[in-house]
């Protein structure tokens, strides 16, 4: 056995307790002129246990900061001058020995060392690489007015509640990759730049801050300093020409693109103006819009060399989006014409086939809205040479529904559903499409379905569950003045319908088969009439819709009455 342990004992040998590597925080506090404040701020931050060095920075102030910044414990670099903020920032960078650095100003009234310590954490966890604080103060005048409608223009991405906040901490390594600026302006190029960059950032809330109001003269420093940083960034990174001259580009290749669709539209659907009009617009539109997409690829590719890494897609894309909107319309026009093509006894013939929207203003069906076809032609499945196979949309159009008969040059043909994967395919026996003149492949709008249809004869069978109606009409072609009917029996309604009319036709009506009166219409006028029929009391209801229609009712059989009991 004592193998047996001398194994064990290298496998616990071998194994190696890891811990998480210690990580030096300092503070940095830029201080000018805030003896009254800095002593305070030193002590909360020294409260904080992971914070290992407190390091003020004194940029040139003639009061006692010095002195009040020592007292409580900090280590002090002087400027002789007065150099600005970011220049402060940058010595105290420079000099922090450490991981992880924290950036606090020196006026503030209620800092806390739980507010430190939601700015630092993150980077201590490994959520972020750079942290920025927001918090609620009176102020934020120059972000309102400023920072914000720049960063907004010229880098959409950046979308912080308070890109000036003031407080921010970050690891020391990726601090080496930002440009400080010497100024107020360094706070929103530490922002740029790290987006840029693709350097994780986050804004933490840190509550209510209670900062010392500046005058309006420090203000129009700070706006000035913040505006040239943001400008100068957006030069660097290729903003500039991505607003300013690609955006004209993108401008003039949308207005090449909309002359394309514009051309392609008068050809194809608009009559009154001339073939060769169209044509024009449409070669002015293909030259301007190729000439202008290839300045806009041109350019943006000197804007995207110039950034750093990949990090502006939002942006890029804003910038791009009405461009790419206009290619993908024009793209889905041009294969729809394509897809109309064919090729035939040496020329090509383009007909653009369009669904049909169908908006109903009456309650007569359940479909409100539906968009309807085109149907593509194929024959009658085998051993259903007597059956048509109708796409639900088609039967809505001819007003017929499965189960219908249909006579088409003296036959009689059943109206079955398409099948399940075939949705848009009208299935019709040989001797219906040559009638039709229709052949396979053929593709057929909603629209010209009734012309398709026309003279045919159809039996429509609808009704309530007492009560089977059974409607003969003709197809024709659409006009206006139908009628709609309700057929009541016994006080309960079985069912009502519409459709055309002629004037001075008197229309026969049918129960089981058997001849039970008829209804005219005469000088615009149908009369309701009342029947009754083996116990059963019809009556039939009409009213002008004055809506158009393509059913026309056949006058020696207008409808058919059955009953269960």
């Amino acid at each position: 056995m004592s193998w047996l342990f001398v194994i064990l004992a290298f496998l616990l040998a071998s194994i190696k307790t890891t811990k998480p590597k210690y990580q030096k925080v300092s503070v940095i506090i830029p201080a000018y002129n805030e003896e009254n404040t800095v002593a305070k701020v030193v002590e909360v931050v020294k409260a904080v246990s992971f914070v290992d060095e407190i390091i003020v920075v004194d940029d040139g102030s003639s009061d006692n900061t010095t002195q009040e910044a020592i007292k409580a414990g900090a280590i002090v670099i002087n400027h002789e001058v007065n150099k600005g903020k970011g220049e402060a920032l940058y010595t105290g960078y420079k000099n922090a020995e450490c991981d992880i650095i924290a950036f606090i100003d020196a006026d503030i009234h209620n800092l806390t060392s739980k507010k430190v310590e939601e700015m630092i954490m993150p980077i201590l966890l490994g959520k972020a690489e750079i942290t920025k604080t927001k918090f609620a103060r009176e102020s934020g005048r120059v972000t309102e007015l400023t920072a914000k409608p720049l960063l907004n223009f010229f880098f959409p991405e950046i979308s912080f509640e308070q890109p000036l906040s003031g407080q921010f901490a970050a690891r020391k390594e990726v601090l080496k990759k930002i440009n400080f600026e010497k100024d107020y302006g360094v706070d929103v190029g530490i922002v740029i730049d790290a987006d840029i960059l693709g350097i994780s950032i986050m804004e933490v809330d840190i509550g209510a801050i209670e900062h010392d109001m500046s005058p309006l003269a420090d203000l129009n420093n700070m706006a000035n300093e913040v505006v040239r940083t943001i400008m100068s960034r957006a030069n660097k990174y290729g903003r500039v020409t991505m607003i300013d001259d690609i955006g004209y580009f993108i401008r003039m290749s949308i207005v090449g693109l909309s002359l394309v669709i514009l051309g392609l539209f008068t050809i194809f659907f608009v009559k009154f103006i001339p073939l060769s009009v169209g044509v024009i617009i449409t070669i002015i539109g293909i030259i301007a819009s190729v000439y202008y997409i290839a300045k806009v690829i041109i350019q943006s590719i000197i804007m995207y060399r110039k950034t750093p890494r990949a990090n502006l897609f939002k942006s890029f894309i804003r910038v791009h989006f009405p461009l790419i909107i206009s290619m993908i319309l024009l793209l889905l026009m041009l294969s729809t014409f394509l897809g109309a093509a064919t090729f035939e006894n040496g020329s090509i013939s383009i007909e653009p086939n369009s669904r049909n929207l169908i908006i109903f203003t009456d309650q007569s069906s359940d479909n409100t809205v539906s968009v309807r076809g085109p149907y593509t032609v194929d024959s009658a499945i085998e051993n259903e040479s007597n059956v048509m196979r109708v796409p639900a949309d088609a039967m809505m159009t001819l007003g017929i529904r499965a189960n219908d008969t249909i006579i088409v040059n003296n036959e009689a043909y059943i109206v079955n559903d398409s099948r399940s994967f075939e949705p848009g395919i009208l299935r019709l026996p040989l001797d219906v499409k040559d009638t039709f003149n229709v052949d396979d492949g053929d593709i057929i709008q909603d629209s010209r379905l009734a012309d398709i249809f026309e003279k045919s004869t159809v039996y429509h069978h609808y009704g309530s569950d007492n009560t089977s109606i059974v409607e003969k009409y003709d197809i024709g072609s659409r006009q206006s003045g139908s009628w709609t009917y309700e057929i009541i029996v016994d006080n309960v309604s079985a069912g009502y319908s519409s459709g055309l009319f002629s004037e001075g036709q008197s229309y026969a009506i049918f129960c089981e088969n058997s001849y039970l009166g008829s209804i005219t219409y005469s000088d615009g006028i149908i009369e309701n009439q009342n029947f009754t029929f083996n116990g059963h009391q019809i009556e039939l209801k009409f009213s002008n819709t004055n809506s158009s229609s393509i059913k026309y009712f056949d006058n020696d059989y207008f409808i058919d009455l059955y009953f269960d009991n």
